[in-house]
């Protein structure tokens, strides 16, 4: 059945019970909502149940000091939250093309490939397109997945874990990530040669925070060695904290190769002689299978693409 003929379709589902749902989802009172929305709460009430008499199910439970969103109604503000993210980017746009830009496009990226990956795809397209408008996101690949799935970004370079929903997602490998020990310039252990595991389990490390992959595999590494994981601990996610830390003492901290080579190329640490055999899952190429890429975003998709051939040694589908 064709869209335009859907029954749902033609029930005449309108913006602003769209716009209800997330407002509601988000204040958890239909006061507050219809507040937010500019419209009085009989409105409001009459919007709902509207909707949920096409629906024939209840959206929200009412409570005695709020609304909390049924199994149906979490299904339904997840939709209208994406169909609202697609009505913004088109009209988005569409003033683009009316002033003579080319469009926008959303990107996330995790750090490694956002300091590998990204930068020489993204010169390579404002070469091309000056005019197209590119927003960049650094995050966890949770956070940026949940950003794809509201509608906010277009692409993820990111990794895919065994909890993740993976029912409209398309993913792409693209490579492995490595991992480095770093330290200051000058750090003693620098200049050692032979460096095991057992060398450095007393140092003071810096490491990312409990229940991360890479921490957990980071002191997995050390007991499969015979030996009980560092003591002398700071945990942080920071790498701004991470790389002052490291100039202002004799700590040594486990970072993503790319990362880490970075900083040694520019003078502002050392990666040790150390195996570190505790490297991450791959990451790849995230885009929704449900939605189509906007002219913008499929320009974006194909130099990350070619540069990822130059950068990985992995060729994929241009289109």
């Amino acid at each position: 059945m064709s869209t335009y003929n859907h029954w749902f379709i033609r029930a005449r589902l309108k913006t602003r019970q769209l716009l209800l749902l997330v407002a509601l989802a988000e204040e958890g009172n239909i006061h507050r909502a219809a507040q937010v929305l500019s419209m009085t709460q009989p409105a409001a009430s009459k919007l709902l149940k509207d909707l949920e008499d096409v629906l024939e199910v209840s959206l929200f439970e009412r409570l005695p000091r709020g609304m909390r969103p049924t199994w149906y109604g979490e299904t339904m503000i997840r939709h209208a939250r994406m169909a609202l993210a697609n009505l913004n980017q088109a009209h988005d746009e569409l003033n683009a093309l009316k002033t003579g830009h080319f469009g926008q496009v959303g990107i996330g990226a995790i750090t490694s490939p956002g300091l590998s990956l990204l930068p020489a795809a993204v010169a390579q397209v404002k070469q091309e397109h000056p005019s197209l408008r590119i927003s960049l996101d650094i995050e966890t690949s949770p956070v940026l997945l949940d950003r794809l799935e509201q509608g906010k970004l277009d692409i993820v370079v990111g990794r895919l874990f065994a909890e993740h929903d993976k029912t409209h997602l398309r993913y792409e490998p693209l490579t492995e990530e490595m991992v480095c020990a770093i330290t200051r310039p000058g750090h003693p252990l620098a200049g050692m040669s032979g460096l095991t595991l057992r060398d450095v389990v007393a140092a003071g490390w810096i490491v990312p925070p409990a229940g991360s992959v890479l921490r957990h595999r980071f002191d997995l590494m050390f007991q499969q060695d015979g030996l009980a994981p560092p003591l002398n601990i700071i945990e942080t996610s920071s790498l701004l904290f991470t790389t002052r830390m490291l100039q202002q003492s004799d700590m040594v901290a486990v970072l993503a190769a790319d990362v880490a080579h970075y900083y040694a190329a520019y003078g502002m640490a050392t990666v040790l002689p150390l195996a570190m055999p505790c490297h991450m899952d791959a990451f790849g190429l995230i885009t929704r299978s449900d939605r189509l890429l906007s002219p913008a975003a499929k320009v974006m998709m194909k130099a990350l693409k070619q540069i990822s051939l130059v950068q990985y040694g992995r060729r994929l589908e241009v289109e």
